[in-house]
């Protein structure tokens, strides 16, 4: 699947097609801590994040949650999140929407 961001950002919802809703696979290298802090209230989008593999932890709102194999984590609109990568990297999807509004995908999102 094409990506960006140096192959850290899969461009997973425009590959297979998704319309519905933002689904994309976070890849971070062993301790990287790229993926930036930021929130969702400019758009209203709220997100889940699921391990796909690797470790690592997610801060919202200062509190560091454990990230590993079997972890779901949903998080506001409003609410502020980073992600950390741990010793052996994380791959990680993100699923996000709006509530009641259809999908409008991010631009950076789309295929080059």
């Amino acid at each position: 699947m094409q990506a960006g961001a140096g192959g850290g950002f899969v461009k997973a919802r425009a590959e297979l097609g998704l319309t519905s809703f933002g689904a994309q696979v976070i890849r971070l290298g062993p301790g990287e801590d790229r993926y930036p802090e930021h929130d969702h209230t400019h758009d209203g989008q709220e997100e889940l994040y699921a391990v796909l593999s690797g470790d690592g932890r997610i801060e919202i709102e200062g509190e560091s949650i454990p990230l590993d194999g079997g972890v779901l984590v949903s998080v506001a609109p409003e609410t502020k999140r980073k992600v950390y990568a741990g010793p052996d990297g994380l791959e990680i999807l993100v699923v996000g929407g709006v509530a009641g509004a259809p999908y409008e995908p991010a631009p950076f999102s789309e295929l080059d």
